[in-house]
């Protein structure tokens, strides 16, 4: 018993580090990246876990691919167009358009993604929609409006990139929730590793496309020595890193558990947004950050899930 009760804590401890870096990543390291395009960014993200992990089991992964059926590797694809390259891109977009101001609201929208998730699960995996699904996404929903604009309607702020940036948000969740959902239907006949090492490939093949049609590429030529060390540590922490460490956490725990576990990235984003930027939410927001986060939750509780792909 005390042996499985260890574990059980070493699993939340892992899932918690793994949120905090997400939080971590999002307010205090993309944005300091915004000097750069934005496709090439999502680029070298990617390109460099993809090269880690070819080196390591790359070769491998590539014989246990060919094995799987022709959909699924379709499947995987989306998974990478979705939950790797479109998402990425908005919330990427999103955090350089805010210029170190409001960076915390932009993260937390980000958690509307099982909101999008659920709904997008009923039609394309034909799943059940949780009981008091309209009750609890219609809360989150009212919290993140509340977060955002707090008792304002809906104005042109910050010469409008606020909104822009919080539309770019909810097209990320949406994203990062598609992502999701293409990942359940394929992971039944796929290891986690490979479904991880497909999801890399895929998107840096994407990303490199669209960098060269973009002319992206060229910004190279202006990563400097502290540059790639944030891309490094977002490459090696909260990029593929904290994926790992989460899995390897869920191992021990169970998926209501992990939720909670979760709460670590809001949290983790507002200290960090304070710490490096010197952000503050008002009392309001912070009211709103509850509600939202709360409501989620119990989203996520009442939603039957299987083996996902976290899309980051």
């Amino acid at each position: 018993m005390d042996i499985f009760k260890n574990k059980e804590m070493k699993g939340a401890a892992f899932v918690c580090i793994a949120a905090s870096l997400w939080g971590l990543e999002g307010v205090a390291l993309i944005p300091r990246l915004f000097h750069f395009e934005v496709p090439f960014v999502v680029f070298i993200l990617h390109f460099i876990p993809f090269v880690g992990m070819s080196l390591l089991f790359g070769r491998e992964e590539v014989r246990e691919a060919r094995k799987l059926p022709g959909k699924d590797i379709f499947y995987f694809f989306l998974v990478a167009l979705f939950g790797g390259a479109l998402g990425t891109l908005s919330i990427v977009k999103a955090l350089f358009l805010m210029e170190f101001h409001h960076l915390t609201i932009v993260t937390l929208l980000q958690k509307l993604q099982p909101v999008f998730a659920v709904v997008l699960a009923r039609f394309v995996l034909g799943e059940k929609i949780g009981k008091n699904f309209l009750l609890w996404s219609g809360l989150a929903l009212i919290g993140g409006y509340f977060l955002t604009f707090q008792l304002n309607l809906p104005v042109i702020l910050d010469n409008g990139n606020l909104l822009k940036a919080c539309g770019l948000s909810l097209i990320a969740a949406f994203s990062f929730g598609s992502g999701t959902v293409f990942g359940k239907r394929v992971l039944k006949n796929a290891s986690f590793r490979t479904a991880l090492y497909l999801r890399y490939t895929f998107t840096t093949l994407i990303m490199l496309v669209i960098c060269l049609y973009t002319g992206s590429l060229r910004e190279i030529a202006n990563v400097g020595t502290q540059h790639w060390a944030i891309f490094l540590i977002i490459g090696l922490t909260s990029g593929s890193g904290a994926i790992l460490l989460y899995y390897y956490g869920l191992r021990y725990i169970k998926a209501n558990v992990a939720t909670i576990c979760e709460l670590a990235f809001p949290i983790s984003s507002i200290v960090f947004d304070y710490i490096f930027n010197g952000s503050v939410l008002s009392p309001l927001q912070c009211v709103s950050v509850l509600i939202m986060i709360g409501s989620i939750y119990k989203l996520s509780k009442n939603q039957v899930s299987e083996k996902i792909i976290v899309a980051v």
